[in-house]
């Protein structure tokens, strides 16, 4: 246990220093005390100290540290915290997950070196699994009108104009701007009806969890405004949107609303609507016109250089989508039904295929058929009943490889070869 324990510390330094095994056991027991510190404080954002179990995982050799047993007792006691293995056929992600008969908020290692954005993180992860004690449901639904043009362009003009709300030094000036980004936002969703349901079932979810990260960090209000705007031009270049906006959005108008309501994330339940909530709570009037006070407005946000921005980018991802759609639908492929799948993958690099579903360049479902790992794409389906990758190339009882993709199979489970040239997964 001591060996494998030092291999871990080298693979968590990030610096190939050998560390003692008494330094990481109270470097990260140091962690879980002020997380437990910061939720305690901050208990009347939900009326709930979120402080609960948590695991910490090393996705290099699974080692997992927990700042409490579980309740099947596999965890060992390890000095001041417990430590096992995370099984193989389970994914690693930050999330929520229930593992050994234990609600966990799991957090990949090494965690940050920064204390602000480190409780900010384990924060994020702990209202996730909180969420259902605090009635709200966890909910992931695709905005793939944010892989089309006009959906990327207002809403980068909606986080600029939520950037220059943050860095406004008068309260007229931020009022001016954040009514802005409420605009741009109002008009994107006349583009794309039905996206003002979409984006909010993902900002109630990943939104309201950031919001909640961000108030638990305790940074001033310099370093959060700071922050905010330091993440969007982070986010603004990745590859995709569809998943990662809401924790952009929220946190940032929760911020500024903050300021003259501390406590609005308490007014928040499953069928409020975002979007109008913001517009009343900041007293706000939008104009009827939207389109037009748009076309006004566009400029002061350097909305002619993003567009041009958009259209360059446009050309360069229809030839993608044409690609995808070629690899997954339209040549052989091999697809497999999803029936109990669990999913790990990165939000950020999200290609939408209209209404075929999304490609995930990298991606890892473990499900009762066995365990699919994939680095040159696969396509997800829209409504998540199946997963489609390219031709397999070799094909056994229980392993089978094609391009940028290696399947893992359980007993039980085959590959057919249909007719029409397509394979399909199957039960034996």
């Amino acid at each position: 246990m001591k060996k494998l324990l030092l291999l871990i510390l080298v693979a968590l330094s990030g610096r190939g220093e050998a560390q003692s095994r008494k330094t990481l056991v109270d470097t990260l027991a140091d962690y879980f005390k002020e997380l437990k510190t910061a939720t305690f404080q901050h208990q009347d954002l939900w009326k709930k100290d979120l402080y609960g179990p948590v695991l910490l995982v090393d996705p290099l050799t699974r080692m997992v540290f927990a700042n409490t047993r579980d309740a099947t007792g596999q965890l060992k006691i390890n000095d001041k915290l417990f430590s096992g293995t995370f099984p193989q056929e389970k994914n690693i992600a930050n999330t929520s997950v229930n593992w050994n008969g234990t609600d966990w908020a799991m957090v990949i290692l090494p965690l940050p070196l920064n204390k602000e954005a480190r409780i900010n993180l384990l924060a994020h992860e702990l209202f996730h699994r909180s969420q259902p004690s605090l009635g709200f449901k966890l909910s992931m639904p695709d905005n793939n009108h944010l892989d089309q043009k006009n959906g990327r362009i207002y809403l980068r003009l909606e986080l600029e104009a939520l950037k220059k709300a943050l860095q406004s030094a008068s309260a007229t000036e931020r009022r001016a701007h954040t009514r802005d980004a409420l605009i741009f936002r109002k008009y994107r969703y006349q583009l794309f009806p039905g996206a003002d349901s979409l984006e909010n079932s993902l900002e109630l979810n990943e939104g309201l969890a950031e919001y909640s990260g961000l108030v638990l960090s305790s940074r001033t209000i310099k370093n959060a405004s700071d922050h905010l705007v330091n993440s969007i031009n982070d986010f603004f270049k990745n590859p995709t949107y569809v998943r990662s906006f809401a924790y952009q959005t929220i946190p940032a108008y929760g911020f500024l609303l903050s300021k003259n309501k501390p406590l609005w994330n308490r007014d928040i339940s499953t069928a409020t609507n975002l979007s109008s909530y913001f517009i009343g709570a900041f007293n706000f009037s939008i104009p009827t016109d939207v389109e037009k006070n748009v076309q006004i407005i566009s400029n002061f946000y350097d909305g002619d250089q993003i567009a041009a921005e958009e259209n360059t980018r446009e050309d360069n991802h229809n030839k993608q989508v044409a690609d995808y759609k070629q690899k997954f639908l339209e040549l052989p492929h091999l697809e497999i039904p999803f029936e109990q799948m669990n999913i790990s993958y990165d939000p950020g690099n999200i290609v939408a295929l209209e209404d075929k579903g999304s490609v995930y360049p990298n991606l890892r479902i473990s499900d009762k058929w066995g365990i699919l790992t994939v680095t040159n794409g696969a396509l997800v389906s829209a409504g998540w009943e199946k997963v489609s990758v390219s031709l397999p190339v070799n094909i056994d009882s229980t392993k089978i490889n094609g391009d940028g993709w290696t399947l893992l199979l359980n007993p039980g489970y085959k590959v057919l070869n249909k007719n029409d040239g397509n394979y399909l997964l199957s039960k034996e």
